[in-house]
């Protein structure tokens, strides 16, 4: 019997006894997995699992509209970032950790949750706020061990990437569509608590092995359509938000070049959304869309009303049928041509956009010259 005849009808006998924890080890040492954090930009719809409402939850049409069929749970019109980022990466999209079949964890998982903020009050008791995630993400890495190993899950945890996006939701909770409400808090010590409690998540994935982090900041909520919706006058933008937001960058970005020093082998790539979402909403038309700072889906003049697809009860709501030329799709969320274009940027962006490195240098583990020549000669903030 040839060597190649013997070796196939090996593997079959494997795959026949059930061979998914070979496969699983064969996989981790091929790929590097991806473990997903965050809200609603990257949530696959684990919140269908838990106790919540319409509000907080995508699974009914026109979601996904453009791409899957029935809705999948995403708050877009079709793909978000992360399932544009895996193709990147040549994987299959990020299975939804509370899905009741999805048992088998390959290639990684996602935690996220709609309307999650760093803080547990933001919107609490509706979403799985940052440390219930990372509780689940301890209860598999717990799966891990028991079935691969403590070798085989260690170089899991070190070679894998955790992706993150989190925070609006911590800031509009207060805000609204008035003045922010902080007391007894100030501007400083209210985003210090937000970024006190990504801190903590970040030190706890590296507890656990991990030291490849990717994560967004926080995009320019003052002139979101939900957050425009009844300002006086004309729908403005709120500056007081701006103001916020902007502490936020600057404070996120030292917390992380502080971790870089204090955590072993720690290693992320920033996203500028902030300046990426104002450019766009600015000049959409440099980015092949028509209309930057309207809703294709909802109510009100501008979809700033949070109504697509029924949501807050309101029956009545538009949906335009030219869903390309629009930078949002609902009153919060991008179109998925807008998440493709962010995810390209987020992998194979230049410092000025990812910084210090990009997400497919990080996934490389490279810390190359290239990166690091980029990241000195960067001069503009990262919350330009």
């Amino acid at each position: 019997m040839g060597v190649a005849l013997a070796l196939q009808l090996l593997l079959s006998y494997l795959l026949m006894l059930g061979g998914h924890p070979s496969s699983s080890q064969r996989h981790f040492v091929e790929h590097v997995a991806l473990f997903i954090f965050g809200d609603s930009i990257f949530d696959p719809g684990n919140n269908n699992y838990i106790n919540t409402t319409a509000d907080f939850q995508a699974n009914f049409w026109p979601y996904g509209i453009s791409y899957f069929n029935p809705p999948t749970r995403r708050f877009s019109d079709g793909r978000l970032i992360p399932d544009f980022i895996v193709e990147y990466h040549r994987l299959p999209l990020i299975p939804t950790y509370l899905d009741p079949p999805n048992t088998e964890f390959v290639y990684g998982a996602n935690f996220a949750s709609g309307g999650v903020g760093a803080l547990v009050e933001s919107h609490a008791g509706f979403t799985l706020d940052l440390k219930t995630q990372l509780q689940y993400f301890g209860d598999l890495e717990k799966h891990f061990r028991q079935n691969l190993g403590d070798s085989k899950t260690d170089q899991l945890m070190s070679d894998a990437v955790y992706l993150f996006s989190c925070g609006g939701n911590d800031y509009p909770s207060p805000v609204g569509n008035n003045d922010i409400i902080l007391y007894p808090y100030t501007h400083e010590q209210y985003v210090g608590m937000v970024i006190g409690n990504w801190t903590d998540v970040f030190k706890g994935i590296h507890e656990k092995g991990g030291r490849k982090i990717g994560i967004t900041n926080l995009a320019p909520l003052a002139c979101w359509p939900s957050v425009r919706e009844g300002r006086q006058p004309g729908n403005t933008c709120n500056e007081e938000l701006d103001i916020i937001s902007s502490l936020h960058n600057q404070e996120l970005l030292k917390k992380l070049q502080e971790l870089e020093k204090q955590l072993d082998g720690f290693m992320y790539a920033v996203f500028d959304l902030n300046t990426e979402v104002s450019n766009q909403m600015k000049n959409p038309s440099k980015y092949g869309f028509k209309i930057g700072d309207s809703a294709c889906c909802g109510s009100s003049p501008f979809g700033g009303i949070d109504s697509c697809g029924g949501k807050r009860g309101i029956k009545e709501f538009d949906l335009f049928d030219n869903i390309n030329d629009y930078f949002f799709f609902d009153s919060n969320h991008i179109t998925k041509v807008v998440g493709r274009q962010f995810a390209e940027l987020f992998w194979n962006g230049g410092s000025d956009v990812t910084a210090p490195y990009n997400l497919k240098a990080v996934f490389q583990g490279k810390r190359s010259l290239a990166s690091l020549e980029g990241s000195a000669m960067r001069t503009r903030s990262m919350d330009a």
